[in-house]
């Protein structure tokens, strides 16, 4: 199967470098392209961005005129995906949170396991508090994960990473187009997934918090998130 992995970044142009060198460093076998969206950032991203492409020829570069959300960005970047006849489909943040040296073992573990699709966990791996996660948001996940566990009943511990590896059967059946533009599209893809009958399951991810800036506002997104945990539970989401 092709492989691509999908960059979002919005004001990335310090981290990104390190990240697509890394991507490239520890790619699956099968690696066809790697697709930076840049949303509409205000700073270098998108110059950055291009003068990597020039060198690389797997990497793609997609830009949006303005910000339009997380969620925005990986329509885009999973529409181009699967234009270019990708397979299965990774999502990489661009701040270089999650370690994309793990990703070769992300896809085997999503195929041995036959799922559709895969969610990269912070808790699982033991070193969400140790990589520097804010104690706030650690227990503000455990919080929503109780929630969210009740409602899908998937028995995951972590539904907010964005380390998302999506197979294919995940990639013809979800309706993307109809998802949140902003950072709960993750999570409105495991509802989706789980309306559609999909396998979804979890494996562990490092992860590492520096000097990246969140641009996720903590209390909006919660209760989005419970909005989708509501949705799910009168339907919303079955095609």
């Amino acid at each position: 199967m092709s492989t691509a992995v999908v960059i979002p970044a919005y004001n990335a142009a310090r981290h990104l470098p390190a990240v697509v060198q890394r991507v490239l460093a520890h790619p699956p076998g099968d690696l066809q392209a790697v697709i930076v969206v840049d949303d509409g950032s205000r700073d270098d991203t998108a110059a950055v961005a291009a003068g990597l492409a020039a060198v690389e020829p797997r990497l793609q570069l997609l830009r949006r005129a303005a910000n339009g959300g997380y969620g925005a960005a990986m329509k885009d970047g999973l529409a181009a995906a699967r234009a270019r006849g990708a397979s299965q489909v990774a999502c990489v943040h661009a701040d270089g949170q999650y370690s994309p040296e793990v990703l070769p073992g992300l896809l085997q573990a999503m195929s041995a396991r036959g799922l559709d699709l895969l969610q990269g966990s912070r808790i699982a791996s033991g070193t969400a508090l140790s990589g520097g996660m804010p104690l706030y948001k650690y227990l503000a996940n455990a919080g929503l994960n109780v929630l969210e566990n009740l409602t899908f009943g998937l028995g995951m511990t972590d539904y907010h990473s964005g380390y998302l590896v999506y197979g294919p059967r995940a990639l013809a059946a979800i309706p993307f187009d109809r998802l949140s533009d902003s950072f709960e599209f993750d999570l409105e893809v495991i509802a989706s997934a789980r309306a559609a009958g999909l396998a979804v399951g979890e494996a562990p991810v490092p992860t590492h918090y520096g000097d990246e800036i969140s641009h996720l506002r903590p209390l909006p997104y919660g209760l989005r998130v419970l909005r989708v945990l509501w949705r799910y539970r009168r339907g919303k989401y079955a095609s």
